[in-house]
């Protein structure tokens, strides 16, 4: 007895968040230092003092609690005071700290500048994965995964809906890309990208794939539902599964 394609539904277990856009890591030393330049704007040489004053004091006090002796903000902001007290101590009588002239301000914008530019390709990547992911749920939901071709990039995709299951294996998912790897479907057509997915995907789906064209090979037209005990035999052994998969090609041979 075969098992159909494809397979039959069940009660679907709730899905994870769609995937999350990469997101910056919290800097508290680099919000301390914004604090304190937005704090210290307009301020004189004389105001700059005294506000340092009032840091080195919490400083003191922080030290004190165990709990705040290791504040990585607060040291930050002190530093940061200290730095532009010295900075009006040495600027023309009168003046006072502007953030937009300060070179130090200006040379981190540049640089944040920077790293936001060069994390653009990954918030894209990361918005196409989340969107494919949705359009190959909907095609389970209708059941009609099967007839479609996969992508470049759709051994992402694969994880992401992976973890949208809580990590559960995606059967369905998994058999797709076997079958259409064994017959060189979609993007798998290059040779290139069939040698890349031995990188991207596990073991069950490569060696599920190995043994479908080997046996695609051995016995021309089998139907794909009377193949269904390879998907197990990967999942369950994948290792003797591709050690099959070799031996078949070496009778072929």
């Amino acid at each position: 007895m075969t098992t159909p394609w494809p397979p039959r539904r069940t009660a679907r277990r709730p899905l994870a968040p769609r995937v999350a856009a990469p997101r910056e890591p919290v800097d508290p030393a680099r919000i301390g230092r914004r604090v304190v330049r937005r704090r210290a704007k307009g301020m004189d040489a004389g105001a700059a003092a005294a506000a340092l004053e009032d840091a080195r004091f919490d400083a003191r006090q922080a030290s004190r609690h165990e709990d705040l002796a290791n504040d990585v903000r607060g040291r930050a902001e002190l530093a940061e005071w200290e730095r532009i007290d010295q900075l009006l101590a040495v600027a023309p009588p009168g003046s006072v700290y502007d953030p937009d002239t300060d070179a130090v301000v200006q040379a981190e914008l540049t640089a944040e500048a920077a790293a936001a530019a060069a994390r653009e390709p990954e918030l894209r990547e990361a918005a196409r994965i989340a969107a494919r992911a949705d359009e190959l749920q909907a095609l389970r939901e209708l059941g009609t995964l099967e007839q479609t071709e996969p992508r470049d990039g759709d051994e992402a995709v694969r994880d992401e809906l992976t973890r949208r299951a809580g990590g559960y294996v995606q059967a369905d998912v998994d058999g797709w890309l076997a079958r259409a790897l064994a017959a060189r479907l979609g993007h798998y057509r290059a040779p290139a990208a069939r040698e890349q997915a031995t990188g991207l995907l596990p073991p069950p789906v490569l060696t599920h794939a190995a043994l479908l064209a080997e046996l695609a090979r051995l016995v021309p037209g089998t139907d794909v539902d009377q193949m269904a005990f390879a998907a197990r035999l990967a999942t369950a052994e994948p290792e003797a599964t591709g050690a099959l998969a070799v031996f078949l090609a070496r009778i072929r041979a």
